[in-house]
């Protein structure tokens, strides 16, 4: 089918045949990532190549395929400023941290994330075809000498062999699609062959990054593992070719439904317009807007952040204004871990005990007039709700709305409340907490011994 977008080759790549630029290995080994090799394709600034110059920073490797998309003319070029490094990465924030999802923290073994109750993330590779500046995992992504270990992918799919609650797993990295074919087919068929697991999830900039890894060899392979789904991550329409399309035509045609992931990003996307002609791109080629993400608080991102109205006000000018399947959800990864949490404009704008008080996006104001009977849902006749198996700890609100719970309390919610000046045990730290006024020490105990 025609396309109408673009398809671009930077003048320096001009004679490079076009067997060698469409194979993926070939981008994949002719990556740029010195001052020299980019300066043939853009003229940098001089925050650029300073950050370019400078030790420790995260990594850089960009393919020969995304880096023609920049125009070298334009040092605010929207592609540019996710791929090219700035001395403002060496600029701290407030609130900066290195895990800022708290992913470590949820790690029950090496490479394995377990935040929600029946669904994991199982990083497979610390490696990406390129690398985004704004990196929620940088601290572990883009370090060409580390791997996740045969030992580690092994506990990997014994943990989830032995925790029945888990119906989904999500493959990320590092970007799983830069894996030997051999070894990500090994991993799927590894996850298909436990019963419990459901869904199979990829999340991947490949498609964007590196298109022409997306052969018919790849996704006959993909869709023996059904079903199968896979979000790639589109931050602008500018990242949309003729090669993206084709692409993501290849997955969809093998039955695998694809969405899309973009962070929220100063400079880059932070425009209702920007965003309104994104989300109608995408779902041109047939994929749908998934999560619009609100910038990490990781280290180095700090002048990619916007301030939450922006986002807000960005899915008040998607809402009504485009398509209901193209506005994405608004999410707030919740720094100490809490998940994704999603954010909108407020709609309801009040209610009472018969009627409703909502808005539209125009501004419309209009009322919903409540039923005058209505006989609630009885759990204790409903199959659903008597076969269900939560994680301990993790039923949320609906614990309380379901009549099992009264109350969710933070950990040692009692004991930080109790005002006898009496002395308690923490059993799970083995420590004791003196709750007298103005104590706020703790005395490690010296033995298992009550005291």
């Amino acid at each position: 089918m025609p396309t109408p977008f673009p398809s671009r080759r930077a003048p320096v790549f001009a004679d490079v045949p076009d067997e060698k630029w469409f194979d993926w290995r070939w981008q994949l080994s002719h990556r740029l990532n010195t001052v020299e090799e980019i300066e043939q394709v853009i003229s940098l600034t001089e925050s650029e190549r300073k950050a370019l110059s400078t030790r420790g920073l995260f990594r850089v490797d960009i393919t020969p395929y995304f880096i023609s998309l920049i125009n070298p003319d334009d040092p605010n070029d929207p592609i540019r400023k996710q791929v090219i490094p700035t001395d403002k990465e060496m600029v701290p924030f407030t609130a900066m941290m290195e895990d800022s999802l708290a992913e470590d923290r949820h790690s029950p073994v090496p490479g394995l994330v377990h935040r929600y109750p029946d669904r994991v993330l199982m990083l497979v590779t610390t490696q990406c075809a390129s690398y985004c500046r704004y990196c929620t995992r940088s601290r572990i992504v883009g370090d060409p000498g580390a791997t996740f270990s045969r030992a580690e992918f092994e506990m990997q799919i014994e943990y989830i062999k032995r925790t029945p609650q888990i119906r989904d797993v999500l493959l990320s990295g590092g970007d799983p699609l830069t894996l030997n074919p051999r070894v990500l087919e090994e991993i799927l068929r590894r996850l298909r062959e436990i019963p419990h697991v459901e869904v199979l999830r990829i999340g991947s900039r490949v498609p964007v990054f590196l298109p022409m890894r997306i052969t018919d060899e790849l996704t006959e392979m993909l869709q023996k593992y059904h079903p199968l789904w896979i979000n790639i991550h589109v931050n602008h329409p500018n990242e949309i070719t003729a090669e993206l399309a084709e692409a993501c035509d290849r997955l969809t045609r093998a039955g695998i439904p694809l969405g899309n992931q973009s962070v929220l990003l100063a400079g880059v996307n932070d425009c209702v317009h920007i965003q309104r002609k994104l989300v109608q791109d995408l779902v041109r080629i047939r994929v749908r807007p998934y999560y619009l993400y609100q910038c990490d608080l990781v280290e180095g991102a700090g002048h990619f952040r916007t301030p939450v109205a922006k986002g807000v006000e960005i899915i008040e000018g998607l809402r009504g204004h485009t398509s209901g399947f193209a506005v994405p959800q608004y999410i707030i990864d919740a720094p100490g871990g809490g998940g994704k949490i999603p954010i909108q404009p407020n709609y309801l704008l009040s209610y009472s005990g018969h009627k409703v008080v909502v808005r539209n996006y125009e501004g419309f104001v209009s009322t919903y007039e409540e039923p005058t009977e209505y006989t609630p849902h009885d759990p204790t006749t409903c199959p659903y709700c008597q076969n269900k198996r939560p994680e301990p700890g993790q039923t949320g609100i609906t614990g309380l709305l379901d009549g099992e719970e009264m109350f969710i309390k933070p950990e040692n919610f009692d004991l930080v409340h109790d005002r006898g000046g009496t002395q308690h045990r923490l059993k799970d730290e083995k420590k004791w907490v003196p709750l007298g006024i103005g104590s706020g020490h703790r005395e490690t105990a010296t033995s298992g011994d009550e005291k």
